[in-house]
């Protein structure tokens, strides 16, 4: 079984934090933000193993053009595959409600 090497854009790790000092300081949760946190981390390094697998991104900016997306609780990261390299791009995690 080939592991895929998987990348953050810029984007997704700001993402990311932004996600975490939402929960924390607007939510006033701060064990909720690492909690949720850890989890899309956990969700997006397990890309690495069988990234086909997960669904073709159908709506939004990000739709029908190679692009894929994995769900983590309410949210979504997007992500494109280069499969010569091996690399998994993580483009973007946003709120699953969002028409990105």
């Amino acid at each position: 079984m080939d592991k895929y090497e998987v990348m953050l854009y810029p984007r997704a790790y700001r993402d990311i934090d932004d996600i975490y000092a939402y929960i924390a300081l607007e939510k006033n949760a701060p064990e909720n933000a690492k909690g949720q946190t850890d989890r899309i981390w956990a969700a997006i390094r397990s890309l690495d193993i069988f990234p086909e697998s997960h669904q073709d991104r159908l709506v939004g900016r990000y739709a029908e053009k190679g692009y894929k997306q994995i769900l983590i609780d309410n949210y979504l990261a997007i992500f494109k595959i280069d499969r010569e390299k091996k690399i998994v791009y993580v483009v973007t995690v946003q709120y699953q409600g969002r028409n990105i």
